[in-house]
């Protein structure tokens, strides 16, 4: 099958009471540079953050129920893919940790789930078998302690875990510690074995984090103070050392803003991150001798409140999910300088807060 031939979906999570659509299927017309809506499902309270497996055809989702004692629990619900048709059809659910979770990271060979409590400042490791269609809770670790920020900071908040390139360590940006916390995972327990510590700037917050393809440069985009923290990876121990910290920001920039989402371009030259109040994408070049960021320019979401982009497996498009004006924004990737060009297509979508774009 040809380039211009392969399908590319794009699973949407969004912000959603049960009664309430929340988890979309669009296709990206790349011929005509338009979104298509193929599916959509409902029955899940807010299903915000999802993660595609294009190889054994299953969407795992977070979502949250109510529990016995007037609380809450997280749980993952895994769909089975249709690629055909572009529609979903659930398999079956499974709690996860307690009170709710912010984001689900699938390791490299697709035998775990990991999930990031922001609210109970804990991390949740689950196990997939057959197929990735049974998951079940291996193990759970909570954070402690606090960083300097009153209010953003008062204590643990786990906010996304990446797996390094070799599955060996899982990586979780704690926001409220300024810490990227390092975990072995050991796979003959079923264990995350805490190795160490990242530290970003104080009151810097991380949120999300990004490999580098030559897998020795991490980078963590810091919500509160809207920046950007490179660290060289040690591949051996899963040791981190910051490098550098730059800003998303113009320095005439005056108004209320916190980033949200980081990309690196397939060949490893650009890297984008997010802004929201600023509404807009930042774009880096990345030095290949030692990782350091050059600022290149930022470019309107066209819409409110940019809560999550994703760069398509080839690298030629970035989607935007604006949650706060209900909108998919489709931007073309000059593979020359990086540089993104809106398309003019857009799709409505209430609350978008993740895109997963999958190429069969």
């Amino acid at each position: 099958m040809s380039k211009s031939q392969q399908r590319l979906l794009l699973f949407v999570g969004s912000y959603a009471e049960a009664a309430n659509t929340g988890i979309y299927v669009y296709e990206l017309d790349r011929t005509h540079q338009q979104l298509r809506r193929l599916d959509e499902v409902s029955g899940l309270k807010n299903p915000t953050f999802l993660n595609a497996d294009g190889v054994n055809n299953k969407l795992y989702a977070i979502e949250e129920k109510n529990v016995g004692d007037g609380g809450k629990m997280g749980q993952v619900v895994t769909f089975d893919i249709d690629p055909e048709a572009g529609r979903l059809t659930e398999l079956n659910r499974a709690d996860s940790i307690k009170p709710s979770t912010s984001h689900i990271q699938r390791d490299h060979n697709g035998n775990y789930l990991i999930v990031s409590g922001y609210h109970g400042g804990n991390v949740g490791l689950l196990k997939l078998t057959d197929g990735g269609k049974l998951i079940k809770l291996v193990d759970e670790q909570q954070h402690e302690g606090h960083g300097p920020h009153p209010e953003r900071q008062d204590r643990p908040h786990p906010h996304s875990a990446q797996f390094s390139p070799d599955n060996r360590f899982a990586l979780v940006a704690d926001l409220g510690l300024d810490k990227i916390k390092v975990y072995a995972l050991d796979e003959t327990n079923d264990k995350l074995v805490y190795q160490g510590d990242g530290v970003t700037p104080p009151g810097a917050g991380p949120r999300h984090l990004a490999f580098h393809p030559n897998g020795q440069y991490l980078y963590s985009i810091n919500e509160v103070d809207s920046t950007i923290t490179l660290f060289n990876y040690d591949t051996n121990t899963g040791d981190l050392a910051s490098v550098q910290t730059v800003t998303t920001l113009p320095e005439d920039f005056e108004g209320e803003n916190t980033t949200a989402e980081i990309a690196i371009s397939k060949g490893g030259r650009y890297l984008y991150v997010s802004n929201r109040g600023h509404d807009s994408i930042a774009q880096y070049t990345i030095d290949a001798e030692n990782g350091k960021l050059t600022f290149v320019e930022r470019v309107s979401t066209e819409g409110g409140h940019p809560r999550h982009f994703a760069l398509t497996p080839d690298g030629d498009y970035l989607i935007v999910a604006n949650r706060d004006s209900n909108n998919l924004v489709l931007f073309s990737v000059d593979q020359q300088t990086g540089k993104l060009k809106f398309t003019g297509a857009t799709a409505s979508v209430s609350k978008p807060v993740c895109i997963q774009p999958v190429k069969y």
